[in-house]
């Protein structure tokens, strides 16, 4: 049987951009796993994390690749930045012969292309970056002024994790006590699911949803 290990990662500026969120991530991999995964097959472990891609300090990132080598199964992330945005990362990952890679975006690529691609990603971001700057200092130099546009972005922050707050409010009732009881994450989303208790965006509950609804209420 063909088992994976999923690994989802967000940074904490992304978690509110479309196509990025931990949500995406779910329906990308549920894609993959459907249309495209040898049949039958197992999810022995999914691994969550709230990180930069640049950054090298990733546990929940080490806890499934260190799963993966140990047990031969394939490491299956939505999109190949959520791996990692540094292409040395992902070739010297590439190397290591213990490790399976498997794309949802890409479902047919082999190691070769995605390699191409990180390559090609990373010299996009690089441009973008350059062309910001660019853009930013034109800006500047025709008097505009570039505070006022951080201040409303942070305003717009505050305010998605003001409501964010709220929604883990309005289910703290229900999580706190399964989880105190001993639940799992899986189980209470589980259990939600079945009590018919919605998401705040009105959809079914996922483990990683549980999670951070438990942060956001410090526990």
């Amino acid at each position: 049987m063909r088992q994976f290990v999923t690994y989802r990662r967000v940074s904490t500026q992304e978690q509110g951009r479309s196509g990025l969120g931990m949500d995406a991530q779910v329906r990308d991999i549920g894609i993959y796993l459907e249309a495209y995964a040898e049949q039958p097959f197992e999810v022995i472990a999914e691994f969550v994390e709230v990180q930069s891609g640049s950054a090298d300090d990733r546990p929940e990132l080490e806890k499934a690749l260190e799963l993966v080598r140990r047990t031969g199964a394939e490491l299956l992330v939505a999109k190949l930045d959520r791996l990692s945005r540094r292409v040395s990362f992902i070739a010297t990952l590439m190397d290591d012969k213990r490790v399976r890679l498997r794309v949802a975006a890409m479902p047919n690529a082999d190691k070769f292309q995605l390699h191409i691609y990180a390559a090609l990603a990373e010299q996009e971001r690089e441009f973008i970056s350059l062309r910001t700057k660019a853009a930013l200092g034109e800006a500047k130099a025709r008097g505009v002024k570039l505070g006022g546009l951080r201040d409303k972005t942070g305003e717009r922050n505050k305010a998605v994790q003001a409501k964010a707050k709220t929604g883990a409010e309005r289910v703290a009732g229900l999580i706190i006590p399964l989880r105190t009881q001993g639940a799992t994450l899986r189980e209470i989303a589980a259990s939600l699911n079945k009590s018919g208790v919605p998401t705040a965006r009105g959809g079914q509950w996922q483990a990683s949803q549980v999670q951070r609804v438990l942060k956001r209420l410090g526990t």
